[in-house]
This record gives C-alpha cells, structure tokens and sequence, in this order.
C-alpha cells in the first residue's frame, strides 16, 4: 500500500505532461503507473526507428480490430505504445496541431472554454518552435522543428503538382489558416524524438515527490460510494494498492481508458453484468463515440532518384548512420512522412476535409510482423497517401472479459456512412489529380500495384475497402460534454457521477481532429493541468 496526491494511470504522450506540471509546485506526490517497460530501445530516440517499432512487442501492444465488413472482412493492426511515452515514443513524429473550426465544434459539442481560442493560447504555452538555422520562439517543452532544410530534392515534384493544379501552398500547417501542402514539422530537438516523456516526463522524475511504476497493469480502480480512492494493479505476480488522497487520472489512452473504467465498474450495466462485473455508474456512452482516420497508400516506382536509393544499399545506410552521429540530421533524423498537408477536395468545400502525405520511399509490402521503413525497396519509387479528415462514422471499444489483460475488442464501424464513402472517393480523385499532372507523372515510371491512374469512383472505393488501414488516431471513447446523458466526461475532464476521478487523453475529444492527433493530445494534458490545479 501506498499514498500519494495525485496517481497518473499512463505515462504516455498525456500522463507524461500531466506528471510534470501537477509536481512542479513541490506540494503533491505524484504516482505514474505505466503497463509498459522504460522505453530505452535506440528505435524510440531515432525517428526514422518508428519502423522498427511497428511490430515490437516489447513496446507495442499490437491490438487488432474486429473483421469489417465494410472493410472486406479484414482485420485492423493497431500499434499502441507499451512503454514509457505511449504511443508518442512509437509514432511518425508529425506535429499537427488541427484546423481551428476542430476545436470550434468540441465547444459546439458540449466541450466549454475547449474552443481555439483557449486552445491556440495553450498551444503557444506547451510549444516551442524552432527554424531550420536553430532560431527558437517560444518557451514550452515540447519542441516543433522546421527540417524544410532536410528534405529528400525528390518532393520538389510535390510542390510542383500542387501548383499546377492552383492548389494552396502554407509555410506551417500549424498556422491558423493551416490549408495546403507544406513540408511537415516533427517534434525532434536535436535530431532525436522529444516525446513528452523526454521533454517533460524525464525532468520530472528528478523530483523527490515524483514516483514512476513501469510493468505496472493496472486491473481496477477503488471506489468509496462513489469517490474514486485507490487503484489495483499487479507487476508480475505481485498485487499492489495505491491510494490517492486527491485524484486518480486516467492517461491511458483511446483503448485502454474506457476499458479500465467498464474494469472499475462505470460502463453499459448489461457489458458489465455480462463480465460479472458489479455496476457502479450505469455509463452507456463509455467505449462509444469512437473515431479514426482511414487512409490509403499508392506506391509507385519513379524516374529519379529518391530515399530508397540512399538507404537501401549498405554503403548508404552507413552514409547516413555516419551523418546522423555527427550531425544529427539526414533521413534518420527525418519522419518518413515529409510532406503532405490539408486540402479542400473539390471547389465549393467550406473546409478542408482531406490529408495528403507524400513519402519519398517505398518499402514492400512483407510478411506481418517484419514490416520495415528502415528497409526501402533497392530501386526509386514514392508514396502518395490520402485520408478523409474528418469521419462521420462512429465505434466502439470494449473490455472482452473481466481480466484486464484480455485484449479489448475493437470494433471501429468504418465506412458506415454515405458521407464517409463520398469522402473517400474524393480523397482518391485529389490524388488522382495530382499524380495526372506533368510535374508527377514524369516521376512515374509505373506503379506498384493498384493503378490509381485509371480508376473509376466504384473502383476507388472498392480498393480503399480491400486496402485502407487505420492511421493510429483513435479518440472519443470517453468524449467530453456537458451531462452524463450524452458524453462521459464534463468540460474540466471529471468523470460524470464520480468525485476524484477523471480522464486526460485522447478518449475525451467529442469529435477527431483534422489531422494527426498527438499534438492536441498534449494541448489537452498541458490545459488539463491547470484545471486540475484550480481545483486542487
């Protein structure tokens, strides 16, 4: 047994934010329990090592979806962080923080003072960005890095192709007008990840009153009436109770934070009942209001040179380890998604409602489980990657058993409105346009697999279901409103019918941001902060 103010369940890309600001006052303990291991593979600090940790399981959870029909009865593969920085130590590093009208619709929904105007004001608190010759503005942890200065001279036919097609052009997607191709920016600071675990986490845990658990699987949480007292976990073969004299905090992410509260007893009456759980709360919408972007590649073999012809032979893998140890740049410096940005699919859109990534590298598709970004085909080719920005579609995350290492079921319900289907065929018809100009179809020698080039819109669409794959945005299975009747959480992130309990993670966004959601997820932890502060 033991005692502490404040008990984090997560040391993920929230729980590591919301691990340093609660305990840079001095007046609390801090407890972080975290499922995973410490997280000191070289593949996390390195960040073209995210293809190395897509399918390890020492740091990755490696969950899978319920088969879609929609999706042709296939299976999803959903890599999740089991390790100290969660999935913010396994992602592509893209830092994006979301188009305003995102936030303006969480307001709309229920979520008060979460509009952008209080959300830019937190953002410019939590970032710190820093331009190609290393000038810095800005005074938060988490570091955006500008590498324009980086990039592969093969995406110069990107940029060519937006602007023949009069498509807009943005020197930062994270500006408020946010609409066009640009270059993606990464949080890296000196070459390497700056995961919220490194650039918050690690300061942390040099205070005397901060306390992290890693191997630590968390099975429930304890409740008095309904004040939420003490957490239940085990590391190994050995059960543990921490008790929290203010508040416990679930950090633990878009799959595991609805499950822990079903675990805990706060979910749909009949799903617990059926698990031989006792009900607490009768709670419906935890686990609903799932959402996740979908997106699709198209590989094709170029003219020219590009990454595979850097990194594929050994001589060249060597030429960049090289550089990468000396100067801390160069494609191992870089996420394999260099440029992309948002765009309005066709004219009259009132908002963009697309993403576009261009990678200039292609890697094979291999059996599962060797998938390797880090091995790119040994001729020239490139991606082009689209994905509807905001899906209408609604899941749902569920506990499969009463054991809390039972793997969750995850049933995303893609696709299945009108809506989403239409968006899909535009995303295919942006990146059809875009492959048909001059500047990119003299890159292509041919494709890969599927021809983009000669599909029709019953074509798109069926290849999208035989092909398309989650892009790891999973949030809402917890989602903020105002009553219990439509959401799970209140505006300062309070579990409805309970006291001394709340969620901080992804789980709580009301609807999915435009693009990559690790940015807002810090945003939310970083504003959380202060909520729980005032009330404290």
């Amino acid at each position: 047994m033991t005692e502490h103010d404040f008990i984090i369940i997560g040391s993920g890309s929230a729980g590591s934010i919301l691990a340093d600001r609660l305990s840079a006052n001095g007046r609390y303990r801090v407890l972080i329990l975290e499922a995973g291991g410490r997280g000191r593979s070289p593949w996390i600090a390195l960040p073209l090592g995210y293809g190395k940790t897509f399918f390890d399981d020492r740091v990755n959870w490696k969950y899978e979806s319920e088969p879609e029909e929609a999706l042709d009865g296939r299976r999803g593969y959903w890599p999740r962080g089991k390790t100290v920085g969660g999935s913010g130590a396994i992602n592509a590093l893209v830092y994006a923080r979301g188009l305003p009208h995102d936030f303006d619709d969480w307001e709309a929904a229920g979520a008060t003072d979460w509009g952008w105007k209080t959300v830019r004001q937190t953002y410019e608190a939590l970032e710190t960005q820093v331009a190609p010759d290393g000038t810095r503005r800005g005074s938060g942890p988490i570091t955006v890095q500008d590498v324009s200065d980086q990039i592969h001279p093969v995406n110069r036919h990107y940029f060519a192709a937006i602007d023949e097609l009069g498509l807009p052009r943005t020197e930062d997607i994270n500006d408020p007008s946010g609409e066009g191709g640009a270059v993606y920016r990464i949080n890296t600071a000196g070459g390497l990840r700056n995961s919220s675990a490194r650039a918050c986490l690690r300061p942390a845990l040099k205070r005397s009153t901060v306390t992290l658990v890693t191997h630590a699987l968390v099975e429930r949480i304890e409740f008095d009436g309904t004040r939420a007292v003490a957490v239940h976990y085990r590391r190994g073969t050995q059960a543990h109770v921490a008790r929290a004299g203010r508040e416990i905090i679930l950090s633990a992410g878009a799959v595991t934070s609805p499950r822990l509260l079903q675990l805990s007893g706060i979910g749909p009456v009949d799903l617990l009942r059926r698990h031989g759980i006792t009900p607490l709360l009768d709670a419906p919408h935890v686990g609903g209001n799932l959402q996740d972007h979908l997106g699709i590649n198209y590989y094709f073999r170029a003219t020219e040179r590009t990454l595979n012809n850097d990194l594929a032979p050994f001589f060249g893998k060597v030429r960049a380890a090289l550089r990468f140890a000396f100067t801390r740049r160069g494609p191992l410096a870089l996420s394999v998604n260099q440029c992309g940005g948002f765009f309005r699919s066709r004219p009259g859109q009132n908002r963009p409602d697309q993403q576009l990534y261009f990678n200039p590298v292609t890697y094979t598709t291999t059996p599962e489980g060797t998938r390797s970004v880090v091995r790119p085909d040994p001729f020239p080719g490139f991606i082009i990657c689209f994905q509807p920005s905001r899906p209408t579609s609604r899941g749902r995350i569920d506990i499969s058993g009463p054991d809390p290492e039972a793997p969750p079921l995850i049933q995303p319900n893609s696709l299945a409105s009108e809506e989403d289907r239409a968006q899909v065929v535009a995303g295919g018809r942006l990146c059809q346009n875009l492959i048909s100009t001059n500047a990119l179809s003299g890159l292509v020698e041919s494709a890969m697999y599927e021809d983009l080039r000669t599909m029709d819109d019953a074509a798109i669409l069926a290849d999208f279901r035989k092909r398309c794959g989650t892009v790891f945005h999973p949030v809402g299975t917890c989602r903020m409103g105002e009553s219990a009747e439509q959401s799970v959480v209140d505006p300062r992130l309070r579990v409805h019918g309970t006291t001394g309990l709340r969620v901080v993670d992804a789980s709580v966004f009301p609807n999915i941001t435009s693009g990559n959601t690790n940015a807002p997820t810090m945003m939310l932890a970083w504003r959380a902060a202060d909520l729980i502060l005032e009330d404290a």
